[in-house]
């Protein structure tokens, strides 16, 4: 899973006791299906990492609890914003409309890491750089910091 080795890789493999905001559970928009969602092979291997995953999904939120049940390293949210709250930083898996033009001041406000791993691209970098948010968009060939991806 590339984006787990994004992730992994800017944090030098150290991912325990760190609690990740994650946007998109679904394997595209507009269904719950997850039988071939990314973001069911990401959650898996940042729990085996030690981390904790709070998630949103404006469809697949009842699909998750069933696939997953009830865990301590599974937090589901109400919404996009609440899967902020005491976040280190975001991963957006599913391209939701919902997710395209958020506040991007409360998702720095929010999290401890102003940081963004985007696996579908939906931002422009520079307008992140402006928020003053290190934005990877995975994909796009650099990261806000020009590190290669």
């Amino acid at each position: 899973e590339k984006l787990f080795e994004y992730i992994s890789g800017h944090f030098d493999g150290d991912l325990k006791g760190k609690t990740i905001a994650l946007w998109g559970l679904s394997f595209k928009p507009n269904t719950d299906d997850m039988r071939e969602a990314s973001s069911r092979v990401l959650m898996e291997l940042l729990w085996e990492q030690g981390a904790t995953v709070q998630a949103y999904d404006p469809e697949a939120m009842e699909e998750t609890q069933r696939i997953y049940g009830s865990r301590p390293d599974l937090k589901l949210t109400g919404t996009k914003e609440a899967a902020l709250d005491s976040a280190d930083f975001l991963v957006i898996c599913t391209e939701w409309q919902s997710f395209r033009a958020p506040d991007f001041d409360l998702i720095k406000e929010k999290l401890s890491i102003p940081l963004i791993f985007d696996g579908r691209n939906l931002y422009d970098p520079k307008i992140m750089s402006e928020y003053g948010l290190h934005y990877y968009a995975i994909g796009r060939g650099l990261s806000i910091k020009g590190h290669k991806l």
